[in-house]
């Protein structure tokens, strides 16, 4: 895989010029909204075919992918323009495979809302062995606040994706309730009537596994969390379901509200898989930062390998960035989100240069707000920063990524995936 550096006076006809492919394929693989404006310091990835197939009359997804023994999820992942299709036709080319060995097998997960576009949807569940639907909200007595999920569901059946239903004491967004996870793990009968019912919702809805995400969990109710996700754990495996839980990327044995409620330990020997959420490091009020710097995942990671099993973890991975003030108004720091396309669009319009930081390996830029007089920095993910992430995911020996979210466009993430991994199915 190469992954090129926009230099000043490239166009996308001149990169494609020099390395022998289509500037359409470039277009296309990297997902550019905006192909005729390159920024100085955009990576490019350049990855060559190697076998393709020019599509004859009558062929079909599925008798192509059979005449090669590939999966017609393969097919969809090497072409995606396919994937809101409902039609092939004689004369175009498909590729087959790529001229890149894979360094290995992985496991995807993606959450979304439940709101997301049908057509963003189906764009990325090629590339997914689960889909965590955000969020069933839990009341005090153990009952499920309900989210619109059957559609999703059936959608992501059909492309062979296994759902995961997620659970959470989130009373709004990143706000988690300390008095409600207080209440449920206090109570033996709100536990029992709380497990009842994930599992009848589980059968009824056609979920593959269980997600769970609880933080701010007091000190002393750390233990109990433990006793809680064993019973959870055992209940919801009988009937045939697995079960991941979401922990706080702790370095050491942290001190705080956020770290001193997950056990890593306690929890890594009962459940059968965990997610590392190793994002969100620059956010609102916090640091501008890399929301997921190579550097403090690393340290989380060498703390969690010798607590939890390296082969049932998950890495997180965000596909977003965050737009900073880097003065304060009204003695606040000002941070916006921003999807990875759109920090590029910005980039654009202000005429920045991308630099890229080799210690959080993540690529970030300055721009000058004129109307208001305000200096500001982005930072984002882009081809670099994640095969930078997925490296350790190798490095470790760890199962998997999750990625948070799958709600904006990002082709150049599943086109990094794709071509240097066998992603694995769950269904």
């Amino acid at each position: 895989m190469i992954i090129y550096i926009v230099q000043p006076g490239d166009t996308i006809y001149s990169i494609a010029e020099s390395y022998n492919v289509s500037a359409e394929r470039l277009i296309l693989d990297n997902g550019l909204t905006n192909p005729n404006n390159l920024v100085e310091g955009q990576s490019i990835v350049i990855v060559y075919p190697k076998q393709t197939y020019t599509i004859q009359e009558g062929d079909t997804l599925y008798s192509i992918a059979a005449a090669y023994n590939i999966s017609v999820k393969q097919l969809l992942r090497n072409n995606p323009i396919l994937s809101n299709r409902a039609y092939i036709y004689p004369g175009e080319t498909l590729i087959i495979d790529y001229d890149l060995e894979k360094i290995g097998d992985i496991s995807t997960n993606g959450y979304t809302y439940p709101y997301i576009s049908k057509d963003l949807l189906r764009n990325v569940l090629p590339y997914l062995t689960y889909l965590t639907l955000f969020t069933y909200g839990l009341t005090l007595n153990g009952e499920l606040i309900q989210i619109d999920d059957t559609e999703i569901i059936k959608i992501a059946k059909e492309y062979e994706v296994a759902p995961l239903m997620l659970i959470s004491t989130i009373l709004n967004v990143g706000d988690f309730s300390t008095a409600l996870t207080h209440n449920i793990l206090n109570s033996k009968s709100i536990q029992e009537h709380l497990i009842n019912n994930i599992i009848n919702n589980m059968k009824v809805k056609g979920y593959f596994g269980l997600y769970i995400n609880f933080g701010f969990i007091l000190e002393e109710d750390s233990s109990k969390y433990v006793d809680f996700i064993k019973e959870l754990t055992v209940s919801i495996v009988q009937e045939g379901f697995e079960i991941c839980v979401a922990l706080a990327p702790n370095i050491i044995d942290q001190s705080g509200l956020i770290y001193k409620g997950h056990d890593y330990e306690g929890l890594g020997k009962i459940v059968t898989a965990v997610l590392l959420m190793t994002y969100d490091w620059g956010k609102t009020l916090g640091p501008t930062t890399s929301v997921a710097p190579v550097n403090l995942m690393r340290q989380v990671f060498d703390y969690s390998i010798t607590k939890i099993p390296p082969e049932i973890t998950y890495i997180g991975i965000p596909s977003f960035g965050y737009d900073w003030t880097l003065q304060p108004i009204g003695g606040i720091t000002i941070v916006h989100y921003l999807s990875n396309a759109s920090a590029i669009n910005l980039a654009i319009d202000m005429e920045a240069i991308i630099q890229y930081d080799d210690v959080a390996q993540a690529p970030y830029y300055y721009y000058k707000d004129i109307t208001n007089n305000i200096e500001h920095i982005v930072w984002f993910e882009d081809a670099r920063s994640i095969n930078a992430k997925l490296n350790l995911v190798t490095e470790y020996g760890f199962r998997g990524i999750s990625i948070l979210n799958i709600m904006e466009e990002f082709p150049q993430l599943w086109f990094t995936i794709n071509t240097q991994y066998n992603i694995r199915s769950a269904i």
